[in-house]
């Protein structure tokens, strides 16, 4: 039941394929010389290749259990043509459409939170991230990113907006949800909770299955090579001014932003235990592999055996209530969008309405492009389970909306139909991907609603032409999907970004150009936050906690940062596609 870590994964029975995989991560090319002449070529294509990873990437450096990050030679465009085939001198015709930036799985967290589950780590691996106290500032490292590039690499043509795929919060909380509105529109910040003149949560716990970074007890993590560093904890709940996207941008809702821990039902049960005084820090083992498996297999009794450890059997610490933790609801979430004092560089709402705010319907349309459509999916569900579905009135709104915006589609017989008066293109963005669609679990709050799959989504959006891509996250990993058919104008391309919590920190640039030859060309770009690669542990300014942010992900011992890295082709790549309407 216990995910095993990079190295013990090294040192098992798939040894050749991991240790092919860190290879990978630490050189993805072939030889140098090849790599050189491909990066050369992507240049070649490019308008500017500063500051993507098309210039340079994190790389891994010297040899320990902790391992120092340097930077290493960027990641040559890869042409993918699965779905259509490339013309060449399509460079010289090519017509920017839309360029745009997405974000995903920010995780911003309250690490000294009562309702968190830091002790399950070693059966869940998102439980505890030794870099967890750093999410805040490691955001705002990404947004500086993002201001400092004047546009997409391959169009030129600067940046409409960003929209951030969900799980922007790690636990649904007002004030994780207030950080992130901070991140993103810009303003003071102090990533904390409780007592504001002092840390309270694991990390100065003594506990040897954390991270002590003031502390010179050598914990697990210590003897893997972690370093102590004074005044760490203290420097990350200080209050720093976060400069704000200068780009509009917009959210999409994700499992971590409606649920416990992304995961565990919230019916309004455990509120009180958010927002009181009492943190467990630890549980003997069998009760951490009980809770575990309810947290995984049965999301209801985990709720419940929750109650029992912080209600029955007494807290492990006594830490400052704040009632800023409370659990927010879909309305609050929507409502919290329409402050004013978030707008920053807008729109209003960032996507949500007055509406949205009574109903609690996250799902919206929004103009990426001029010709080119955002759709924002709500693919929770609140019955519990990481994973999502999408509801049946959501399913017949979304099949409206591309009708609308579609002259001609297919129906389920594959006959064409004629019906619409205008042409958009169609992006579509979810937290969710395709293949984690698989929870159809009665939503408690509209249970006899049905609950749809990935695979019928799949089925819906490739009856209609105008659907380019679907850019979502979730799955912390990065990782292009091809979603081909018979009938060319029918297939899409699904993109799926890394997060930026957990090693690479990714972010992703998308550009769509018209190719003048009947196919566009969808660029696919990732980013790394505006941090330094090299640390200094004496340096716990904020250039370099950032710095450390990533540093400290790369070597998390439950991470496994080369299944989230995803190949050659889900990097930078030109994404081929015929184009529909003619």
């Amino acid at each position: 039941m216990r995910p095993r870590s990079r190295r013990q994964f090294l040192t098992g029975a798939s040894g050749a394929a991991a240790a092919a995989a860190l290879t990978l991560l630490d050189s993805p090319y072939a030889s140098a010389a090849a790599r050189d002449r491909a990066l050369a070529a992507s240049a070649a294509r490019a308008v500017d290749v500063r500051g993507t990873t098309l210039e340079q990437v994190a790389t891994a450096t010297g040899g320990g259990p902790y391992r120092r990050l340097a930077s290493g030679p960027g990641w040559p465009l890869v042409v993918r043509a699965e779905l259509a085939a490339g013309s060449a001198g399509r460079d010289a015709r090519r017509t920017g459409l839309a360029s745009f930036v997405q974000f995903t799985d920010l995780h911003l967290a309250d690490t000294e939170s009562p309702v968190r589950f830091e002790y399950l780590a070693q059966y869940i691996d998102s439980a505890y991230r030794p870099q967890e106290a750093l999410t805040v500032r490691g955001a705002s490292s990404l947004v500086e990113r993002i201001n400092a590039l004047s546009g997409g690499p391959y169009t030129g043509l600067p940046f409409s907006l960003v929209m951030a795929t969900g799980d922007t919060t790690d636990n649904h909380e007002l004030v994780e949800l207030d950080w992130y509105l901070t991140v993103m529109s810009g303003g003071a910040v102090t990533p904390s909770t409780g007592d504001a003149a002092r840390y309270e949560g694991v990390q100065n716990s003594g506990g040897a299955g954390y991270w002590n970074p003031e502390s010179s007890f050598q914990d697990t993590y210590k003897k893997a090579g972690f370093p102590q560093i004074p005044g760490f904890l203290g420097a990350a709940g200080r209050p720093f001014t976060a400069p704000g996207l200068r780009t509009p941008w917009y959210t999409t809702v994700g499992n971590h932003d409606d649920s416990i821990k992304g995961t565990l039902p919230d019916l309004g049960l455990l509120t009180s235990l958010y927002t009181g005084g009492g943190k467990i820090e630890g549980v003997d083992d069998a009760t951490a592999a009980r809770l575990a498996d309810a947290i995984q297999h049965d999301p209801a009794s985990a709720v419940l055996i929750l109650l029992h450890l912080l209600e029955g059997g007494g807290p492990v610490r006594d830490v400052t209530a704040d009632p800023r933790r409370a659990p927010f609801t879909p309305q609050q979430f929507a409502q919290a969008h329409l402050d004013p004092s978030r707008t920053g560089p807008g729109p209003y709402g960032h996507g949500f309405t007055a509406a949205a705010a009574s109903s609690g319907k996250l799902y919206y349309t929004f103009p990426v492009a001029p010709g080119v459509l955002g759709v924002s999916l709500d693919t929770t569900n609140r019955a519990g389970w990481a994973d999502g579905s999408i509801g049946t009135a959501q399913l017949k709104w979304l099949e409206s909306v591309l009708q609308t915006y579609s002259t001609h589609w297919y129906d389920t017989d594959g006959a064409v139909v004629r019906r619409g008066s205008q042409d958009q293109l169609v992006v579509l963005f979810s937290h969710h991907t395709s293949g984690t669609m698989g929870n159809t679990l009665p939503d408690p709050y509209h249970l006899f609603e049905g609950r749809h799959t990935g695979g019928e989504l799949v089925a819906l959006l490739q009856r209609y032409p105008n659907v380019v891509a679907w850019v979502n996250g979730h799955t912390h990993a990065n990782q292009i999907i091809p979603h081909g058919h018979a009938v060319a104008e029918r297939s899409f391309w699904e993109v799926n970004t890394a997060s930026h919590v957990d090693f690479p920190q990714h972010a992703r640039l998308i550009e769509i150009a018209d190719n003048g030859d009947g196919t566009l060309s969808l660029f696919t770009t990732l980013v790394e936050s505006a941090a330094r690669y090299a640390t200094d542990f004496g340096d716990t300014g904020d250039a370099g906690l950032a710095a450390l942010y990533r540093e400290l992900s790369y070597n998390d011992p439950y991470a496994t940062p080369a299944a989230k890295l995803g190949a050659a082709g889900d990097h930078n790549t030109e994404l081929l596609l015929v184009r529909p309407f003619g």
